[in-house]
């Protein structure tokens, strides 16, 4: 069995053809994504119509929340065009057509075949611009009663030291994220043009005060994932994303372990790589009765 799958973005969205073992078996289609409802939905409709006879089935990997019928999004993003979670998925193919948020399918092209394979349990965090979550509990996603679960914005002080994206303070994503460790550093070094390019090219430089924003910002990380081991119990905690390249799981892994209450866990970095999202879609689509 095949499946047609898109990773829909703020910026860009990719497709192609994947199988039932999560392999990539056409060309890469990129495209930016559009700015107006209407041009999203044509450009949907328009690659869809290219590969529709060749595959079983359409899987959307996307940002936002989806409903737990995995039939639409229920909460778009702001990098996303006004009105996205109008969009009716179904409506765009014969074929049966599958949505889910694209961290959750990241998280689970991992359980399938990446860093968390044979693991009933894990937690993905990806690190990026922002932080993206998505929960695996006995072989199932947790998607709670909406579909929304998995957001990584629970706090992490109490005092409205720090705005998020969400328009609350002190988030973990506020902290955890690239944009966090960039604010970090402004605080560490009273230098607002200070980029997370500075505080990466000077850790690998063994630049003091760089080094002191990274340990900060990977502190941060650790205790936020601390609280996830704690709340879930997973087998292993798996990092993604462009920031997570940069974290020291070894150190991680190793300080979780001497403070959470429940049984030690991993710290593991994802193998899929820059296509989870439409990898895990596919196999969530075709995996499905």
């Amino acid at each position: 069995m095949k499946a047609l799958a898109f990773d829909v973005g703020g910026t860009k969205i990719f497709s192609a053809i994947i199988n039932e073992k999560g392999e990539i078996i056409s060309e890469i289609e990129k495209n930016k994504t559009p700015k107006n409802l209407q041009e999203i939905k044509d450009l949907f409709k328009s690659i869809i119509k290219n590969y529709e006879n060749d595959v079983d089935k359409i899987a959307f990997s996307t940002a936002g929340a989806t409903n737990n019928a995995h039939t639409g999004v229920i909460g778009s993003t702001g990098n996303l065009v006004e009105g996205y979670s109008s969009i009716n998925f179904i409506s765009l193919s014969k074929k049966p057509v599958y949505v889910e948020n694209d961290a959750n399918c990241a998280a689970w092209a991992e359980h399938i075949i990446g860093a968390s394979k044979g693991m009933p349990n894990s937690v993905m965090i990806t690190l990026g611009t922002g932080v993206g979550g998505g929960i695996i509990i006995n072989n199932k996603i947790l998607k709670g009663k909406s579909g929304a679960a998995g957001e990584m914005h629970f706090k992490m002080r109490t005092d409205k030291h720090r705005k998020c994206t969400c328009g609350a303070f002190d988030c973990f994503e506020a902290y955890a994220s690239g944009t966090g460790l960039k604010k970090t550093a402004e605080e560490i070094t009273n230098n607002p043009n200070v980029t997370t390019y500075d505080v990466i090219d000077g850790l690998k430089t063994n630049d003091k005060l760089m080094t002191k924003c990274f340990n900060q910002w990977q502190d941060d990380i650790l205790n936020g994932l601390i609280g996830l081991a704690n709340i879930f119990d997973p087998d292993c905690i798996v990092l993604s994303g462009s920031m997570a390249e940069f974290t020291d799981t070894d150190y991680l892994e190793k300080n979780i372990n001497k403070e959470i209450i429940t049984t030690p866990t991993k710290v593991l970095k994802a193998t899929t790589g820059n296509y989870a999202g439409m990898i895990g879609a596919a196999l969530l689509a075709l995996g499905e009765d």
